[in-house]
């Protein structure tokens, strides 16, 4: 039997059990959904489960609402100390675990304590310590002031100190909607209400994901046997009957990431090279940035679904709407010349014997991210700029993208991630600022943001890096990057299953479609 046919038996199997199980009830209590796969570490928050939608079994300090606005969750008060390094967090007295102990402020501060020590994708580097000032208030101090640090309270969920382990991973414990019933790696995972749960019962009793492949879950959702998937591009608009389709818009971008640095033959301490010719020269970055039609790539790279992007973190509070720039092929032409860049014989253009030629890299299993390299090349052409969409694996891609263009994605609902690819300190760092930018205004905004009072006082600070009226690293001043299209996340969805409003979702990890999984509710009888 091949690994195909083996889950889709398995999905038939599972959705056979679930709809048995509720034939005779009303409204629907169980639900099937196949919304992507399955996390490489289990379901610890430690190591990161939870970052991209809701952590399920775990709740976390502070919630979101549809609009991206802060709610209570655990925490019932949080206050920052007027220097801006010690959180004093209050927590709600009712919440318990799955196994009917009591949530304290010793989990708490066991979870951020373990998390730290853990050295996942979580963001503690600031995180100085926590300690329990009672059984229902926490105060966590901070190395120097961040404000992003409060990410943390939203995604990080809280595990039970005393029952925390090996193995936690596959038999988590906490206190969110829902508590694991089985998971059978590489196929399917099974929840079930979690009846010490603190808030509102979820409507729904059981809940199966079935890790299955696009082309599996889409025949599932053909044979009625799933009540969400998701969707690629290329096989929306054409939900099955008794499906819905519902288009979540997102910050899930993709970008051309330009390496800063001259190409001066030097490397970093990994010995991998730094610097291109062609892209340190702002006139080139400025050009493509005015020369690309994004409106273009969301038609041919997907199909309509997306928009086009300007930054980072378009539609999010932080981000400089003002800082967008319109397509203008003549205009980036005369950047080009007056910069010096004169076109060839060949149509190519050359300054100082430097060809405008470099590789647009992308992963080669990522079709989305091809048809946007190739779309870019070919509208580059009439830049006088040639450009070539290369194919690689990551491995090949961490050797070359300090020194060429790489078409990354990226995505998030804080503004750490715009620190994390601008700032000058983290060049370098993992995938972060690839390009080696550094530009000292951008870093003081940068500093300023992280120093405010509270996320929302940071927003300005986080504008006037993108673009000042001076100076900043959008496309009206540096041109760091070309982002290029916010995907949108497509979904087929079952037409009883109401969702509720949805939020503007972060790259495309995880299940974000999830945020509020025990707000949905079955509409028909």
């Amino acid at each position: 039997m091949t690994k195909a046919i083996h889950r889709v038996a398995v999905v038939m199997s599972v959705v056979f059990l679930a709809v048995s199980s509720n034939a005779c009830a009303s409204p629907k209590t169980d639900l099937v959904l196949a919304i992507g796969g399955e996390p490489d570490t289990g379901y610890d928050p430690l190591l990161g489960w939870g970052r991209y939608g809701h952590p399920l079994f775990q709740s976390t300090l502070l919630s979101r609402d549809a609009d991206l606005a802060t709610k209570p969750d655990l925490a019932t008060t949080w206050t920052l100390s007027e220097d801006r390094l010690t959180w004093t967090i209050g927590l709600r007295s009712d919440a318990r675990f799955s196994d009917g102990s009591a949530l304290r402020a010793k989990d708490v501060v066991f979870t951020f304590t373990e998390a730290a020590k853990a050295g996942g994708p979580i963001d503690l580097t600031v995180f100085d310590g926590a300690r329990a000032l009672d059984d229902h208030t926490v105060q966590i101090t901070l190395k120097r002031p961040w404000i992003t640090f409060t990410e943390n309270f939203y995604a990080l969920g809280i595990v039970p100190a005393d029952q925390y382990g090996v193995g936690y991973a596959r038999k988590p414990v906490g206190s969110g909607p829902y508590r694991l019933l089985s998971w059978t790696e590489g196929e399917q995972l099974i929840v079930e209400r979690n009846p010490n749960y603190y808030g509102p019962a979820p409507a729904f009793e059981r809940i199966t994901f079935v890790f299955t492949d696009e082309d599996t879950s889409l025949a599932a959702a053909r044979a009625g046997q799933v009540d969400m998937v998701s969707v690629p591009a290329t096989a929306a608009d054409a939900p099955p009957a008794g499906f819905r389709q519902l288009t979540v818009k997102s910050v899930d971008n993709r970008g051309l990431a330009f390496p800063m640095l001259k190409n001066e033959g030097k490397t970093n301490a990994a010995g991998v090279p730094l610097g291109n010719a062609v892209t340190s020269d702002i006139a080139i970055r400025r050009a493509i940035n005015l020369g690309i039609d994004r409106k273009v790539l969301v038609d041919v790279a997907l199909l309509g679904h997306g928009t086009p992007a300007f930054g980072p973190a378009d539609g999010l509070s932080w981000s400089n709407a003002e800082s967008a720039v319109a397509f203008d092929i003549k205009a980036a032409k005369i950047v080009l010349d007056q910069a010096g860049w004169r076109v060839g014989e060949d149509g190519i253009r050359a300054k100082d014997g430097v060809r405008a030629a470099f590789p647009i890299n992308y992963p080669a299993s990522d079709s989305t991210r091809r048809a946007l390299a190739q779309t870019v090349a070919e509208q580059l052409k009439a830049l006088g700029i040639a450009a070539t969409a290369t194919g690689k694996s990551w491995d090949e891609i961490g050797r070359v993208m300090h020194s060429e263009p790489v078409l990354f994605g990226w995505g998030s609902h804080s503004p750490l991630e715009i620190y994390n690819l601008y700032q000058s300190g983290q060049s370098g760092i993992d995938y972060f600022n690839p390009g080696y930018y550094s530009n000292p205004k951008v870093d003081a905004h940068l500093a300023a943001a992280q120093g405010s009072e509270s996320l929302e006082a940071s927003f300005a600070d986080w504008q006037k890096a993108d673009f000042d009226g001076t100076t900043g690293f959008g496309p009206k001043s540096d041109a760091a990057w070309a982002w290029l299209v916010n995907l949108d996340h497509i979904y087929y969805v079952n037409s009883c299953l109401d969702i509720g409003p949805t939020q503007i979702e972060p790259h495309g990890h995880g299940w974000p479609i999830t945020a509020m999984i025990q707000n949905w509710t079955w509409t028909c009888e």
